[in-house]
């Protein structure tokens, strides 16, 4: 039986995790044109360098990929961004919204909070989309970020934080009590 080809091996490695690519690229970039660039770039740094992937798990090999061409995009074109602060958020309060006959207000809070996503501080916004959007494990995102597990967790858990307070104050939510 004859060798797959490098690019078949590429396409059937790389190909079925473009919508993640593209959907970690775009809460990035925050631009579609942009994140598809990106993506289009990563794309062919991952081909380029298909000789050195040694196995293991598609999806966070191409994600890494797409996270450093995105940090490499930013820093060319939007360093001010990678420079934003990540200061603490208020404190964290759970609000779920179960009720079923409320489709149009779940379609409107769902727009509120891809907005407030949007305004997340880049390293909490990256490695919340991974968490949250793409269902990636700790150690996943890890891998991907280039970070310990234990800051992925502070991480994902200050972006929690600070989406729920932009939540509230778009809602209108005073805080109850005072420490912050």
């Amino acid at each position: 039986m004859p060798e797959r080809s490098s690019a078949v091996r590429f396409e059937e490695i790389a190909l079925p995790h473009l919508p993640a690519a593209y959907n970690l690229a775009r809460w990035l970039v925050r631009n579609d044109q942009d994140a598809e660039d990106v993506v289009q770039e990563a794309y062919l740094r991952a081909f380029k360098f298909f000789a050195g992937y040694r196995g293991g798990e598609g999806r966070t090999w191409l994600l890494t990929i797409v996270r450093n061409t995105c940090y490499t995009w930013l820093q060319r074109n939007r360093a001010r961004e990678l420079m934003d602060s990540i200061d603490d958020a208020p404190e964290d309060v759970t609000a779920e919204f179960a009720n079923p006959e409320s489709r149009l207000l779940q379609d409107a809070d769902a727009q509120m909070v891809r907005a407030a996503l949007a305004e997340l501080p880049l390293e909490f916004r990256e490695v919340t989309v991974m968490r949250e959007l793409e269902g990636l494990s700790y150690k996943e995102i890890a891998t991907i970020a280039d970070l310990p597990v234990g800051t992925v967790m502070s991480r994902l858990a200050r972006g929690r934080k600070r989406l729920h307070s932009l939540l509230a104050a778009r809602m209108g939510i005073e805080k109850k009590g005072g420490a912050a």
